[in-house]
């Protein structure tokens, strides 16, 4: 009876502490975030309007949403889709970028300190607006590129609704590699968190650097590609070249908010089939094991 006391007891400990250290981000959430959530919401049935006299708000329904989803294929189809062929390609990229890093970071070397805080640099200093302005000047893409004429090659293989896609990523990759530092940071938490015991047993048993990366290194893995994998799709969802945002903030607040909760259900499905996907792998991963 006393160890199981001791048990519950520390249970209940280690849930008090987990409240405790999120209880900042829910009491952040109820005093700042929950009201404009709510009222956006509310706002997105409704037409506002700014008169002299004050706000004139005028009950619409279900307008705005078929405005957006049925009537007016501009403020989502053209450039949601063409932005979720982008998402498409980004994801792996950045997702794989950083797990390689990440692999590499972790080695014994001299620098490593060095090229940790070099990786990591950029998610520090640059905001949406000097992204912005990178862009803008074409200091996003790879020069070899540009010289061998690659966007052509990519244009005549490729049909144009993948084409162009594929170029604005080209011409953006060093600018998306940038934002991966938060990505090497978790990988690099995550590969910490494997025992050197694994490898050295794996060592003995004969195995090659390259069976172990697909057989511990990648399984162990699994939990944080995910987490990275939600947090990339957050990031490039709000990220700051994506035409829908731009959309968002339109002068019309009643249509602003219900194309943000369309936004909003969109991403929402693409994290799920993330889970779905995810869910698939982990049971295959322990089915093998």
């Amino acid at each position: 009876m006393k160890r199981k006391k001791r048990r519950l007891s520390a249970r209940a400990h280690r849930k008090l502490w987990g409240s405790i250290f999120i209880s900042n981000w829910v009491i952040g959430f109820l005093i700042f975030m929950a009201f404009p959530l709510v009222y956006s919401l509310y706002m997105s049935f409704h037409h506002l309007e700014i008169l002299a006299s004050g706000l004139k708000v005028e009950y619409r329904g279900l307008a705005h949403y078929k405005t957006i989803l049925f009537e007016n294929g501009r403020y989502l189809y053209e450039g949601l889709i063409p932005f979720l062929r982008e998402a498409l390609l980004m994801i792996p990229v950045i997702v794989i970028f950083a797990l390689l890093i990440a692999i590499m970071l972790n080695q014994k070397f001299a620098g490593r300190t060095a090229f940790r805080v070099i990786f990591f640099l950029p998610v520090i200093f640059t905001t949406g607006q000097v992204i912005e302005e990178f862009m803008a000047q074409g200091e996003g893409d790879i020069e070899f590129l540009s010289r061998y004429n690659i966007s052509s090659f990519v244009t005549e293989l490729l049909p144009g609704s993948w084409a162009a896609p594929i170029i604005s990523v080209l011409g953006s990759f060093v600018l998306v590699l940038w934002y991966s530092g938060v990505q090497i940071l978790i990988f690099l938490a995550g590969r910490q968190t494997i025992s050197h015991s694994i490898y050295e047993a794996a060592r003995m048993d004969g195995a090659t650097p390259w069976e172990t990366f697909w057989k511990i290194t990648l399984p162990e893995m699994v939990p944080f590609i995910l987490l990275n994998t939600i947090y990339t799709v957050v990031d490039l969802f709000t990220f700051p070249t994506n035409p829908v945002i731009d959309m968002v903030n339109t002068a019309d607040y009643g249509l602003s908010s219900a194309l943000a909760w369309i936004y909003f259900s969109i991403i929402l499905v693409f994290l799920g089939i993330i889970f779905f996907l995810f869910s698939r792998i982990s049971r295959r991963t322990h089915a093998y094991r």
